[in-house]
C-alpha cells in the first residue's frame, strides 16, 4: 500500500478507527473518530479498507451497514494532511482510496449508509458508494472540493451522476452549495429521511430484509451497475496527482486555515 501506512503511530490509530457489530448476517461498520467528525484521514482509509476486505471474505456476512460515530457521518479528507505531495506519495494515497472505492462498489455484498449530520467531500462520496442511503432530517451534504482547490474524488464523479443525473451533479460540484436531506431525497441522492438519531435503526431493519434474499442476483446486479467506474478512477488518478501539487490547492488550504476567501489563479 505504500509508505503512508508504515509508521507505528499510524498502525495504532488504524486499530481504533472502526467499531464493528454483527447480528444475523448483518455487519455494522462505524467510523470511530468523532473528535475529527470521522474525517477521511489516512488511518481511517486504511482501517476501512482492512475491515471491508475482511467482511467481503466472510461467508456469514450478507449485508453491511455503514455509519459514523457521534453527530456526523464523515466530513471528508483531513485538510491538515493535505498539501504539496511528491507524485509518488500522492499516487500511493490514491491507490489506497481506489482500492476502497472498488471494494465498496464492486464487491458482492450490498451496503447501506446511515448518515447523521454532515457528509462532505470524501464523506459524501463514501455514502454514495453504498446501495441504499438513509439520512436523518438534520443531515447536511456538500461536495466541498472546489473550496480547497481540489477536483472531486473517491469515485464521486461516477456515483453522484448515476443517482442524480449529469446536469444536477455538475451543479452540485460547480456551485458547491450545502443541501439538506429533503433536497437530497428530492434529487434522488439518498433514499429515505428519518428522525435524527434513528438512521442506524432504519438501516439495520433494511439490512435484515436484504440478508434473507438470494445473494447472487444482488451481487450480479451491483456488478453490472458499477460498469464504468474503473475508467472514472483512472481519470481521477491523473487529475488528483496534478491537483495535489497545484498552487490553487496550496491557496485553498491556506485560506481554509486562515478563514478567508481563497484567491485562485488556475495554476
Amino acid at each position: 500500500m505504500g509508505p503512508v501506512s508504515e509508521t507505528g503511530n499510524t498502525k495504532e490509530k488504524v486499530r481504533d478507527m472502526i467499531i464493528e457489530k454483527r447480528s444475523e448476517g448483518v455487519a455494522t461498520v462505524i467510523m470511530n473518530d468523532p473528535e475529527k467528525r470521522n474525517a477521511f484521514s489516512i488511518p481511517m482509509r486504511l482501517a476501512l479498507l482492512d475491515k471491508f476486505r475482511e467482511l467481503e471474505s466472510d461467508p456469514e456476512v450478507r449485508v453491511i451497514v455503514f455509519s459514523g460515530k457521534g453527530d456526523n457521518f464523515c466530513v471528508g479528507g483531513d485538510v491538515t494532511s493535505m498539501g504539496h505531495k511528491p507524485i509518488g506519495e500522492a499516487l500511493d494515497r490514491m491507490r489506497i482510496v481506489h482500492d476502497l472505492v472498488r471494494l465498496l462498489a464492486q464487491s458482492s455484498k450490498p451496503k447501506i449508509a446511515a448518515v447523521e449530520g454532515w457528509a462532505v467531500g470524501g464523506g459524501l462520496a463514501l455514502a454514495l458508494l453504498c446501495d441504499t442511503i438513509v439520512a436523518s432530517e438534520s443531515a447536511r451534504f456538500k461536495a466541498g472540493y472546489g473550496g480547497i482547490g481540489m477536483a472531486p474524488d473517491v469515485g464521486i464523479l461516477h456515483t453522484l451522476p448515476a443517482r442524480v443525473g449529469r446536469g444536477r451533479a455538475l451543479q452540485i460540484f460547480m456551485y458547491d452549495e450545502t443541501f439538506d436531506a429533503r433536497q437530497a431525497l428530492d434529487w434522488g441522492a439518498i433514499d429515505s429521511v428519518v428522525p435524527k438519531g434513528t438512521t442506524l435503526d432504519k438501516a439495520q431493519r433494511l439490512a435484515a430484509i436484504l440478508a434473507v434474499k438470494a445473494p447472487l442476483p444482488i451481487a450480479l446486479t451491483r456488478s453490472v451497475l458499477s460498469s464504468g467506474l474503473d475508467e472514472v478512477l483512472m481519470r481521477e488518478r491523473e487529475i488528483q496527482a496534478l491537483m495535489f501539487s497545484s498552487e490553487d490547492h496550496a491557496e485553498g488550504k491556506a485560506a481554509f486555515f486562515e478563514k478567508r476567501p481563497a484567491k485562485f489563479t488556475g495554476s
